[in-house]
């Protein structure tokens, strides 16, 4: 009896002891997942918001491949959806979503959304940062179509306008002209999905452009045949913006994600500190 009583107190004991071991393993590891996700270059130094803003023949789903990335890094993502009806009711609509950001905000414009982030996000001084990716940059009383004719691309000649005056580009080029190194298929549904664009706002001009007060990052689509490639070095390079280039079409925040965030997340971690 006192043998059996013995191995059953000893048995006891030892289950204790695992299943302390156990819960010490639980109190830490949560300490330890987080220390995994605040690992990595691309963590914010401190509590950031990217407000991403697409360009025409698109809307804000476009930055699906985007978003993911940059929230599982920590930033806060908002991607504006601008009507394109107007030049005036899109710059008012971001600069809305600008304004209403508490936290240090870096503003990113793909193609015409360049030029709207130039107008929306002047004069804000919680804006840190801003992005150019594919993008029109104009200077102030430039019109934001200005320099078509001196660099033209295959967009110039598959823009498709209704009985409104808004603009598609031709179904039928849209994979040639706007997303290149996409599928076939994913190409199909952006044609589908696209959205017009007023044919006034390439016509429409700004009074003063943030990028001269704001640091600028710039991404150049080496394969672009939507805006040509020379366009937006030379905006670029007038800006004096940090610039890189991808080997990529009008659409690299689709076809090349990875890249797209690693400016984004060097515009955020340069200018917000």
């Amino acid at each position: 009896m006192t043998q059996n009583r013995t191995q059953r107190l000893l048995f006891a004991c030892l289950l204790v002891a695992a299943f302390e071991g156990s819960a010490a393993l639980f109190r830490v590891a949560p300490d330890a997942e987080a220390r995994g996700r605040n690992e990595g270059a691309g963590r914010p130094a401190r509590r950031t918001t990217i407000v991403l803003v697409h360009g025409a023949f698109a809307d804000g789903t476009g930055w699906q491949r985007v978003i993911p990335l940059l929230e599982r890094d920590g930033y806060g993502v908002i991607a504006v959806q601008n009507p394109l009806s107007s030049f005036a009711a899109d710059v008012e609509t971001t600069k809305r979503v600008i304004d209403a950001q508490s936290d240090p905000v870096v503003v990113v414009g793909h193609s015409y959304g360049g030029a709207v982030i130039t107008e929306a996000a002047a004069g804000n001084a919680n804006v840190k940062a801003l992005v150019y990716l594919a993008a029109f940059a104009p200077d102030a009383g430039e019109a934001i179509a200005a320099f078509g004719k001196q660099y033209p691309s295959p967009l110039d000649t598959a823009l498709k306008p209704d009985v409104a005056g808004f603009l598609y580009v031709d179904r039928d080029k849209f994979h040639d002209v706007f997303a290149r190194d996409l599928s076939a298929t994913d190409a199909a549904v952006m044609a589908a999905a696209q959205k017009p664009v007023s044919g006034s706002v390439f016509g429409a001009s700004i009074p003063q452009p943030a990028w001269k007060a704001i640091p600028s990052w710039y991404l150049v689509s080496q394969e672009d045949r939507a805006i040509n490639p020379e366009l937006e070095r030379f905006y670029a390079k007038r800006m004096r913006a940090t610039t890189r280039e991808v080997k990529a079409s009008h659409v690299a925040f689709v076809s090349h994600p990875d890249a797209v965030v690693r400016l984004i997340e060097e515009a955020a971690s340069g200018a917000v500190k």
